[in-house]
């Protein structure tokens, strides 16, 4: 049961396993099925077992975690999965058909050779071909970090769910520079309309160049973004349940930093964009366990492919001088 497991360092080092994955292995959740602790991870029971509280009223301050070396332990996935719900909470998730995780630097994906018209055929004849083949070009995958500096004296009285959002800020920017790379994979070599104005008619224009595939989402600076929900023809439109603003012909509408301010992008989210990481979000874990929290380095290695050309249009307003 989760009140007996030894937490120490080694959970963390355990070869292609996350913490939670090595407690999960010690502490199944299965285990608990009809029970109270059914919706809780094998960390959230540690944290239930050792009653830190990382949010509420009553919320624990940092220096919590270090009230014994095995509480100390849990600290560093504390830390990981706030700057990772910052990171996940982006337009990453609104642009993303599909997550693949590479064991190199570089990858390589299929690509697909679909020239060929699409019609009936005659009997006893050859049917139109569709290639699928290994790219001849590797994704090359970078890597994103961030340097964070904070000795233990300067955060240890720092309520837990204020300094959660402090890190969820970090997940979010660093988030930010990585989607900068996705909106040059996407607008790279794609199929562009040239417009000397931003207006409805030119994002109608946009919407009707999708044919087989369906512009579910368009992609705007703040900017740019501004501009469209300000057109008249968008007076009545307002956003849906979970906050997100759906257009009139159905397309949510995504403002990112990430976009020039003179750049629209229009995809179809289900084929558009491969996201490929060679690793989740790395941190220095013995150094946040030893409160040596000076220069501590968060990273993710990752990278972009497109995946279905068609999947994409751009939308370029060129204005005349």
């Amino acid at each position: 049961m989760y009140n007996d497991i030894k937490l120490e360092k080694g959970l963390y080092n355990l070869s292609e396993k996350s913490f939670t994955s090595a407690l999960e292995e010690l502490d199944p959740s299965s285990a608990y099925c009809g029970t109270p602790m059914e919706k809780l991870d094998a960390f959230e029971r540690q944290l239930k077992r050792f009653n830190i509280r990382i949010a509420g009223s009553d919320c624990d301050r940092v220096e919590k975690f270090f009230s014994s070396t095995e509480t100390a332990v849990l600290f560093p996935e504390f830390v990981t999965r706030c700057i990772k719900k910052g990171f996940d909470e982006t337009v990453l998730s609104s642009i993303c058909a599909a997550q693949t995780v590479s064991g190199s630097s570089q990858y390589l994906g299929c690509v697909i050779d679909d020239s060929a018209e699409y019609k009936t055929s005659a009997e006893a004849t050859v049917l139109p071909t569709t290639t699928v083949k290994e790219s001849t070009t590797a994704t090359v995958l970078s890597k994103y970090g961030r340097l964070i500096n904070a000795s233990y004296e300067a955060v240890r009285q720092q309520r837990l769910d204020v300094f959660g959002v402090m890190l969820r800020s970090i997940g979010v920017k660093l988030a930010v520079s990585v989607v900068k790379k996705a909106m040059s994979v996407l607008e790279t070599g794609a199929e562009t309309i040239t417009v000397s104005s931003l207006t409805y008619d030119s994002l109608a224009e946009l919407y009707g160049s999708f044919d087989c595939f369906n512009m579910n989402t368009v992609i705007a600076s703040p900017e740019a973004a501004s501009k469209i929900v300000a057109m008249e023809q968008l007076s009545d439109t307002s956003a849906d349940a979970d906050g997100k603003m759906i257009l009139p012909f159905g397309s949510e509408l995504v403002k990112t930093s990430a976009v020039t301010g003179n750049t629209i992008i229009g995809i179809d989210r289900n084929f558009a964009l491969e996201f490929i990481t060679s690793s989740n979000l790395v941190m220095e874990t013995d150094k946040l366990i030893d409160r040596q929290l000076d220069q501590i380095t968060v990273s993710i290695t990752c990278g972009f492919r497109k995946i279905t050309a068609d999947a994409v249009k751009v939308l370029k307003i060129v204005e005349e001088e």
